[in-house]
């Protein structure tokens, strides 16, 4: 395992397309199906080329899409392709609120963190079905970190690579080692990242991966819980997107050489 160490995305369909004009960080925000005949709500970030690799970013517990609406347009401007989910399981955060918990709430579904799985999964069928995505990268903050562990080792032919921000055993109702179970499952490159003190947590999950390209990365700083480390408050964050940019460029390189 390479590990750093410093004490350093059934039929859908597009229903509505609203934009968001900013001079810097425009984006569309779609809804597509789920499984379970919901519309769940996300931001795309597509202006970089129709070749170039997609990021599918879920949020943490409690939130929404608006925990990325400073990271996705760094990553765009990086060349990625990018959709920021909101899973049923959240609220709000950064003044956006989760449309996709609101309608499953009116629906009367499950609003917990394993039954927003159906939307990581409706997020990575949209994205390579309707968008045409072939080199996809999963990006998880908190409990949808863990999520994405399991999304990749279920659609291992799908999933290019998987980010993973203080993922954990959040789902102690199904088994104490529920994340490690489908870590064990996964091979594509796969990053990790806590805060200092989440290290313990995260070990035996990154252990238990058979991926031949890994990365732990923990910051000498106190670093954050979940994707909210690359935001610009943080004094630490450049730290973190150093890491974050190496193992993209490593691994998913925006485009691919021409041949």
């Amino acid at each position: 395992m390479r590990t750093l160490t410093l004490l350093f995305a059934a039929a859908v369909i597009l229903s509505t397309w609203s934009v968001r004009a900013s001079a810097d960080d425009a984006f569309k925000s779609i809804d597509f199906a789920t499984s379970d005949g919901i519309r769940a709500r996300a931001d795309v970030y597509d202006s970089a080329p129709s070749s170039a690799a997609w990021v599918l970013l879920f949020h943490q517990a409690g939130w929404s899409r608006g925990e990325y609406r400073e990271i996705a347009p760094k990553l765009e401007k990086a060349g990625y392709r990018v959709m920021a989910i909101d899973q049923r399981s959240g609220r709000e955060v950064n003044g956006v609120r989760n449309e996709t918990h609101l309608r499953a709430r009116k629906k009367k579904l499950r609003t917990d963190y394993l039954a927003a799985y159906a939307d990581l999964e409706a997020a990575l069928r949209y994205a390579r079905r309707e968008l045409g995505a072939s080199r996809v990268v999963v990006w998880g903050s908190s409990y949808s970190a863990s999520l994405a562990l399991r999304l990749a080792a279920e659609h291992p032919n799908e999933v290019t690579a998987v980010m993973s921000f203080s993922p954990g055993e959040y789902f102690q109702q199904e088994s104490a080692a529920y994340v490690q179970g489908f870590a064990r499952r996964v091979t594509q490159p796969l990053f990790v990242t806590s805060s200092k003190k989440e290290r313990a947590q995260v070990e035996p999950i990154v252990e238990a991966a058979p991926a031949e390209k890994k990365i732990l990365f923990t910051p000498a700083s106190r670093g954050q819980h979940g994707s909210r480390a690359l935001w610009s408050k943080w004094p630490d964050n450049d730290v973190y997107w150093t890491a974050v940019n190496g193992f993209l460029q490593t691994y998913v390189p925006p485009t691919l050489p021409a041949n």
